[in-house]
């Protein structure tokens, strides 16, 4: 359904968009977005950001809008595993480097920026199912 790829593509958008103007604040601010892996140095660049904005809620939400077919708990579920795995990778992967602290808040308040995102997109594509004779999560039974 076209209106499902036009609700993706908007939100990946939009992550990409507002996870950049997040990351050209943070540098401004003095961000090194420096850090050490095991093989030596690397630095969290502009590319790194839109990426890592888009890709995971890409498949996301391409998994949301091909599953939602099969009920409204994948909405529902959706609406919680999301906006929880976003916070959650804040935990796993930003706080444990070594990157600086305007470098590690910044980079929290990207993966926080997905959260709203998250919850608006699948609403919508919960919409979609209900035009499929689902329930939706936002309105109940059709």
């Amino acid at each position: 359904m076209r209106s499902r790829g036009l609700v993706i593509a908007a939100a990946a958008g939009a992550a990409v968009l507002i996870n950049l103007i997040l990351y050209g604040v943070g540098r401004a601010a003095g961000g090194t977005f420096r850090f050490t892996t095991p093989t030596g140095p690397a630095e969290v660049d502009g590319v790194t950001v839109a990426a890592f904005s888009a890709l995971p809620l890409l498949a996301g939400l391409v998994t949301v809008a091909l599953l939602s077919r099969f009920g409204a708990w994948v909405t529902r579920t959706a609406l919680i595993v999301g906006p929880l795995l976003a916070v959650a990778t804040i935990v796993a992967m930003t706080l444990p480097t070594d990157l600086d602290v305007t470098s590690k808040v910044t980079l929290a308040l990207c993966h926080l920026a997905l959260v709203p995102i998250i919850v608006v997109a699948v609403r919508l594509l919960g919409r979609g199912a209900e035009v499929a004779g689902q329930v939706d999560v936002v309105t109940g039974p059709a």
